[in-house]
């Protein structure tokens, strides 16, 4: 850990220096494919100990046969499904668990298994049909050490073994091992090792890198030829990765002298600026792992200095490394292991968690404030944008900030704007003909294009008016703010105003302006009640208003407009905050008519912030909730996700615009949003849908016998429970994505999983029988996917549900009624004439008998009411007709009975139970039934009686008894009760409604007796 440690500080400075040697060339390489590419970081989701990692450093990341994520780490080892973690912390021991908690590399194998490296326990191997680990053995017949650095795999036949102390071969067939001898030069450590597609054996060793070529038995040192760049330094080095690319290359990565590589001619090659050592013979970051991206992009995983990113065509490199000023990038910049998985996201196991980057969500990403001062923001609330004639963008923020973002040399410049106008928010621009790019805050200010030299407060008497739009119009400008419109003069400084009059229906709807545009020859004004449409740019009145009509579905569907926008193909959305609008064909003189786009057709959100076509024609519109586009010839509504690169969710302002390269724009409360609205994602097959844990009958399942689509599973005769817990294994959005099942046989319909819980199907008490389960995942974004995994699921019967077992108990049962019909028929006979003769006798009797029992069995022997029985079989007959909250009941329990009993005796005690159940009748309805509940409580049950006129009923019942004592022998008894009334609630029992009752008499009772108290 200590050597660990220093590595780490060393790597600030060695890092810093690596990113000044690569930014130009990245730059230029970037801009020729993609002009966003230099500001389009990657983002990163992570995992640490608070989603249930067991230590923060990780150190080595696999995805097995089943599409599960192995995660090692120095504390354990980790299985994790996009949800769960199932941790192996190697504290218990014995064939369950791993053999000791530092886990250094991992490599999942063809059956299914998994191979486990450890730091100090060797090596073990994972079965997943029985959940058990085999620890192979150290020494003779095992590995030659306790520390293994690397597992690499010889096809399917076994796994090349690198320890502390030599390199071994592990044959799968046999499961034993051999120790493949050095040779001289060669130390003992051995870092890593692969075999390439040519069968060629290369070993990274502490003393460098060697081969073993193919139907070879000695090792030889590789060397380049010629011995230039640094190449040799790297190959004389100490090797920690290796990999074998797409194309036959090899990748060779150093302790302390970067990488090279080697190409399938044979020939070794530097790469810029991080091959041999650095010109001040300083030291550079080890290179741990290697990982292959689409498009001949290689990451680079170093131990201090992040992800080198390296274009293999455009031979330049670029960083990945963690920025304390954005949570998204990467979370430590020791990075130890890469992977990427079947579905193409990359993993990166660094010191700080693992983060996952999913290099296919491209059709959107954000641009955020960073420390790369640069090419980030200089804050998170972009409020306006504005693309310049000289296809520069300009963006509008809060606190006084404006953001120019230029393409053409990757860079953007940071202005702020002083005087009056210092920290007002920026939310409008306006290029006029000479290029001086003029700035809507609190006032008016003016930029000029070449020297970016701000001029402030550029019209003094705008200068307390916030102002919300620029619409230019030759030299002049049209103002929109929230007291009407104004026209400024730039050239005889003019200023002129117009705004709403509530005596003039034609004026402008209202004086709270959003925006203006020129649409055909007319000016459109936007305001917060409607659009004002001028047929000149003079205009001040005589508008004509299109508002919202109510009951008139071709009307505005909402007075409160946002933005407006035209599209290539001449059609006209407006974004009001009662959805989309866009404007149906008409000609000259026709009334305007708008078809509505909103949450019927699936927008999240009515709240139409900002609307932009892209160049297809289709609008796409920021909402309160995040981003859509809409299909203009369908209007079929597709919702970004984050599988689209959506990272920012809420949008307030009407901030949209289309890129120099048909790129959108959007501002929003985190940032600026860039949509590619013509980038598609490479086609990818399904992820698998899969059960990643199941328990039968409260046993969990091993993880190799879990079923997987079309495959079965059997439930054994007990209490027949079943749970199963399942996901999509893609990674990619595990919080966006809907689950459901339904066990076709059981269920009559989906159960939908509830947002953000745990996809688990539960079921209990299963009844015998064979069923199908099935799962379902629903995916977002502009390819959503619907996803279906089934089982099928047989459930036996217990013994005596069985057919043999049916038939059996029937003969038994028929046998029996036959025999119990003998016997009845001569008993009756014989007893026929007695019975008739002692029926008539004893009727009377019973009709007396009867009578009696009746009243012992509903009346309480004290005090003559009805007794518990009594009262509660009236309660639930209550309760089993009331509406909610249309029944109460009172639970009344005697204020310190004890003391009357201690003082006056027992007898007077039952004198008060009788006193107490009297008064409560009086105060009763005939309807009502009262009844001595047990001891000293009584209950009365009120139906037909809300909660109000339930307390009052009690209310009456405590003040009578306080006014009427008792007389008892001459003596005053007062009397005091508390009371708990609770009234009924729909779907309750009649034991969770005495619960409620007895709750607030509870609470009467310590809030000082004597009282009545209402349950909650």
């Amino acid at each position: 850990m200590p050597l660990a440690a220093g590595r780490r500080r060393l790597a600030a400075w060695r890092f810093l220096l690596v990113l000044c040697l690569l930014a130009a060339s990245f730059a230029g390489s970037a801009r020729e494919s993609d002009p966003w590419a230099p500001f389009d970081t990657p983002w990163f989701d992570r995992l640490g100990v608070t989603d249930g990692l067991p230590h923060s450093i990780t150190t080595t990341v696999e995805q097995d046969t089943r599409g599960l994520i192995w995660i090692g780490t120095l504390s354990g080892l980790v299985r994790y499904d996009g949800y769960r973690m199932q941790v192996f912390t190697g504290n218990t021991g014995g064939k369950n668990d791993i053999p000791d908690a530092y886990v250094r590399c991992l490599l999942p194998l063809p059956d299914g298994s998994l191979l486990v490296g450890t730091n100090a326990g060797g090596l073990s191997r994972f079965n997943p049909l029985t959940n058990t680990f085999h620890n192979y053995p150290t020494g003779r017949g095992g590995t030659s050490d306790r520390k293994i650095y690397a597992l690499s795999p010889d096809g399917d036949r076994g796994v090349w073994i690198a320890t502390e102390h030599g390199l071994d071969y592990l044959d799968l067939r046999t499961n034993r091992i051999t120790t493949i001898p050095p040779v001289d030069g060669m130390s003992p450590r051995n870092f890593t090792v692969m075999q390439d597609r040519e069968g060629n054996l290369w070993v990274g060793n502490n003393n460098g890198l060697y081969v073993r070529r193919a139907k070879e038995t000695t090792f030889t040192r590789a060397e380049s030829t010629p011995q230039e760049n640094g190449i040799d330094v790297v190959l004389n080095d100490g090797i920690w990765a290796l990999l074998e690319d797409r194309e036959g290359r090899l990748w060779v990565g150093s302790t302390q002298s970067g990488a090279a590589y080697r190409d399938d001619a044979g020939h070794w090659h530097a790469l810029p600026g991080f091959t041999g050592y650095q010109k001040d013979r300083s030291r550079r970051a080890t290179v741990r792992a290697f990982t292959e991206l689409a498009g001949d992009t290689l990451w680079i995983a170093t131990d201090g200095g992040g992800v080198l990113a390296y274009d293999v065509a455009n031979n330049s490199m670029h960083a990945i490394a963690h920025d304390t000023a954005m949570p998204s990038s990467l979370p430590g910049d020791s990075v130890r292991a890469l992977l990427q998985d079947t579905s193409g996201n990359v993993w990166v196991a660094t010191d700080l968690g693992v983060a996952r980057y999913n290099p296919n969500a491209r059709k959107v990403f954000a641009l955020l404030p960073s420390s790369s001062d640069a090419r980030s923001l200089g804050n998170t609330n972009v409020r306006g944008i504005f693309v310049d004639s000289r296809q520069r963008i300009w963006l509008g923020m809060s606190s006084g900030r404006i953001d120019v973002v230029d393409l053409a040399d990757a860079q953007i410049r940071h202005l702020e704007l002083g005087g009056s106008q210092t920290r007002r928010d920026v939310q409008a621009f306006a290029e006029m003909p000479d290029g001086t790019i003029w700035v809507g805050t609190q006032g008016l200010a003016w930029i000029d294009p070449n020297t970016f030299a701000i001029h402030d407060s550029a019209v003094p008497e705008m200068d307390d008016k916030p102002v919300l739009h620029l619409l230019p119009d030759g030299q002049r400008l049209q103002i929109a703010t929230y007291d009407g419109v104004y026209r400024y003069d730039t050239r005889t400084h003019a200023l002129s105003h117009f705004s709403h009059d509530a005596n003039d229906a034609s004026s402008l709807a209202s004086d709270t302006v959003r925006r203006i545009a020129h649409i055909g020859a007319d000016i459109w004004y936007v305001t917060g009640r409607g659009i004002s449409i001028a047929t000149s740019t003079t205009q001040t009145k005589g508008f004509e208003n299109l508002l919202n009509r109510p009951g008139d579905t071709t009307s505005l569907p909402n007075n409160l407009a946002s933005s407006i926008a035209l599209d290539a193909q001449g059609t006209l959305w407006i974004g009001t905050y009662g959805g989309l609008a866009m404007l149906q064909s008409r000609s000259a003189g026709d009334p305007y008519r708008f078809t509505t786009i909103g949450t019927a057709n699936g927008l999240a959100s009515e709240n139409i912030n900002a609307v932009q076509p892209d160049d297809l024609g289709n609008p796409w519109v920021s909402l309160a909730n995040g981003l859509a586009m809409i299909d203009a010839n369908t209007h079929a509504v597709h919702n970004l996700s984050v599988r689209d690169g959506l990272r920012i969710s809420s949008y307030i302002y009407a901030a949209a615009a289309r890129a120099p390269g048909g790129e959108l724009l959007f501002g929003g409360l985190g940032g600026l949003t860039v949509v590619r609205p013509e980038w598609q994602p490479p086609d990818r097959p399904d992820a698998s849908l899969a059960i990643t844990y199941a328990a039968v009958n409260g046993l969990p399942m091993a993880f190799g016998k879990l079923p997987r689509n079309d495959e079965s599973l059997t439930i054994r005769a007990r209490n027949r429970s079943l749970r199963v817990d399942f996901a999509l294994l893609d990674y990619e959005a595990p919080a966006e994505t809907s689950y459901s099942y339904r066990m076709e046989g059981f269920d009559e319909s989906w159960i939908e999983i509830p947002r953000g819980g745990l996809p688990t199907a539960l079921y209990n008490n299963l009844p015998h029988g064979d069923y199908k389960l099935h799962l379902r995942a629903q995916t977002r974004g502009m390819q959503p996917r619907l996803i279906e995994s089934t089982v099928d699921v047989s459930a036996e019967p217990r013994w005596y549900e069985t057919v043999a077992a049916f038939i059996v108990a029937g003969l038994l049962l028929l046998a029996a009624i036959i025999g119990i019909i003998q016997l009845r028929t001569l008993y009756l006979r014989r007893q026929a004439k007695q019975l008739q003769h002692q029926i008539d006798l004893r009727t009377q009797d019973l009709l007396v008998a009867n009578k009696r029992l009746d009243e012992l069995a509903n009346t309480d022997a004290l005090t003559g009411a009805c007794n518990r029985r009594r009262v509660l079989e009236f309660a639930e007959e209550v309760r089993a007709l009331s509406a909610d909250g249309n029944a109460c009941i009172a639970l009344l329990d005697l204020d310190r009975f004890k003391r009357i009993n201690d003082t006056h005796g027992h007898l007077a005690g039952d004198a008060v139970i009788r006193h107490v159940c009297q008064i409560m009748t009086q105060q009763s309805r005939e309807s009502d039934c009262v009844g001595r509940y047990g001891g000293e409580e009584m209950l009365a049950c009120l139906p037909e009686c809300p909660l109000d006129q339930g307390m009052l009923v009690a209310e009456r019942v405590r003040v009578a008894l306080v006014e009427n004592p008792l007389i008892y022998e001459g003596q005053a008894i007062v009397v005091t009760v508390s009371i708990g009334v609770a009234a009924y609630r729909a779907g309750e029992t009649l034991s969770q409604w005495l619960t409620r009752a007895d709750g607030a008499l509870y609470e009467a009772k310590h809030g000082g007796r004597n009282r009545c108290v209402a349950a909650h």
